[in-house]
């Protein structure tokens, strides 16, 4: 049995996006120490789009799927693409404690679009419990001494944005395929392209593409997080996506500062205070229990729904574009989210 067509394998999948951001970006942190933003960011995709290639291979999972809209691979060139290219820039003019709480409002600009665009109603238990868990995020990550300019603020909540979009929109389309891999596939092959043109054009205008030292264990972190932050992350992020409404996914980007934060402790031998401890403490109560309901209703999905989720649908010959969750179980958590019962 496939991790995503298990019974909760939705909300591991999920769990596991937030490990792989969150170890992911503590892992950056030693790359970017020696090689530029935007050429780090060309070697990490295309480190993760080799990765992923080399997977669907093994798999025999083909790397294309000519059925799937062409939005869904274009969706690349917005997340990772535009929306990193932003977060680095503005990355350059804050510390990077304050460009993690900006990116705090990501799971919130989420429940507002799938509100709007996918017709997800936002509850107050749900609302509630989404707000016990940025208040959790802002005692694990808040300092003080968090300052930065206007611009990388603005820069950064754009970056925040586009993520956003990226979720909603590809909720919307994910319905009409049948396998998560091609999809990350093609959307990381787009944004590496964007980036490739980008490094270009530092390359020409006269600017560094790649300083004249870089280290062994530069080198070895520029791919490592590359692997985990752009391959794992999106792969088991879209395959839970796939099974569950935007703004129960949503939920998840809560654990990525927690992971950090651990990842943070192992790798770097960074220690928390009392106040951090309580903070992550409540990220992962709220967490737990907003995806234990959804995981409830997942389980109970008949196993004909979990293996071919999409057959009701065409039976129907709903539009692939429709934003209903298929299945009773699919139902339900919607129905959590919205406050119904």
């Amino acid at each position: 049995m496939s991790l995503v067509h298990a019974p909760r394998g939705p909300l591991l999948a999920l769990i596991l996006a937030a490990a792989s951001w969150g170890i992911g970006t503590v892992i950056s942190k030693r790359a970017v120490d020696e090689i530029p933003p935007i050429t780090l960011l060309a070697v990490q995709l295309g480190a993760s789009l080799v990765a992923l290639v080399l997977l669907a291979r093994l798999r025999r999972i083909p790397l294309r799927d000519p059925s799937a809209p062409p939005i869904l691979g274009r969706l690349g060139l917005l997340n990772p693409g535009l929306a990193y290219l932003l977060s680095l820039i503005g990355l350059s003019s804050i510390t990077a404690s304050l460009s993690v709480l900006l990116w705090s409002v990501e799971p919130i600009l989420i429940l507002v679009l799938a509100s709007v665009v996918l017709a997800e109603r936002v509850g107050r238990s749900f609302v509630a419990l989404s707000g016990l868990a940025v208040a959790g995020m802002v005692l694990v990550l808040y300092e003080p001494g968090n300052t930065g300019s206007l611009g990388g603020v603005a820069l950064t909540l754009t970056g925040v944005a586009c993520c956003a979009v990226y979720t909603v929109v590809g909720r919307r389309w994910l319905g009409s395929v049948d396998s998560t891999a091609p999809i990350v596939i093609a959307q990381q092959a787009w944004a590496l392209a964007f980036a490739t043109l980008l490094v270009g054009l530092v390359a020409i205008a006269g600017g560094t593409v790649v300083p004249a030292a870089v280290s062994g264990v530069g080198w070895i972190s520029a791919v490592a997080s590359g692997v985990l932050y752009y391959g794992a992350a999106y792969w088991f992020y879209l395959s839970a996506l796939r099974r569950l409404p935007a703004s129960s996914a949503a939920a998840s980007f809560y654990l990525i500062p927690v992971f950090g934060v651990a990842g943070g402790m192992l790798v770097l031998g960074e220690r928390l205070g009392a106040v951090q401890w309580l903070g992550a403490g409540a990220v992962l109560v709220a967490v737990f229990l907003i995806l234990r309901r959804t995981g409830e209703a997942v389980a109970s999905e008949p196993p004909r729904s979990r293996a071919a989720p999409l057959d009701a649908a065409r039976a129907s010959e709903q539009p692939p574009s429709s934003a209903v969750p298929h299945g009773e179980a699919r139902a339900k958590a919607a129905r959590f989210v919205s406050g119904d019962r």
